[in-house]
C-alpha cells in the first residue's frame, strides 16, 4: 500500500520530535498559511498557528531583502518558556518547530534544517 505524501509528512514531523527531545512539535506550513501537516500539541489551534507562521515568514522573507541581508533562512521567536522556528521549507511550505527553554539550539537548527529539505523534497 502507497504511504500518501500527507502521511509521509506527519511521520517526519512525528520522528523529528522523538529524535529530538528538545523538539516539543512541528508543522508544515503552505505559503497562504493553510497547515499541510502537523505534530503540534492537541490544544493548539492549528489554523491560527498556520496563518500567523505565514504571515511572519512572509515578513521575515520582506525584511531580509529590504535590509539586504541575502536570502531568508530563519526566524525564531524566544519567549520564557522556549522557542519557535521558522524556517523554509522548499518554495511552497514553512517548517514550524517549538523547542523548549533549555534547547541546544545547534542541534536543533541542524535538524530543522534537515527536516526542512527533506520536507521540501516531499512536496516537490
Amino acid at each position: 500500500m502507497a504511504v500518501s505524501r500527507s502521511e509521509k509528512l506527519s511521520r517526519l514531523l512525528k520522528g523529528l520530535s522523538t529524535t529530538t527531545p528538545d523538539i516539543e512539535g512541528a508543522a508544515v506550513i503552505d505559503n497562504d498559511g493553510l497547515m499541510i501537516a502537523s505534530a503540534l500539541q492537541q490544544d493548539s489551534n492549528d489554523d491560527s498557528v498556520a496563518a500567523m507562521s505565514a504571515a511572519l515568514l512572509g515578513l521575515s522573507e520582506r525584511i531580509v531583502s529590504e535590509l539586504q541581508r541575502g536570502s531568508f533562512e530563519m526566524v525564531m521567536i524566544r519567549g520564557d518558556a522556549g522557542f519557535v522556528i521558522l524556517t523554509r521549507s522548499g518554495p511552497e511550505a514553512v517548517l514550524a518547530a517549538l523547542a523548549s527553554e533549555s534547547a541546544k539550539l545547534g542541534l536543533i537548527f541542524l535538524d530543522v534544517s534537515r527536516a526542512a529539505k527533506e520536507i521540501a523534497r516531499l512536496l516537490g
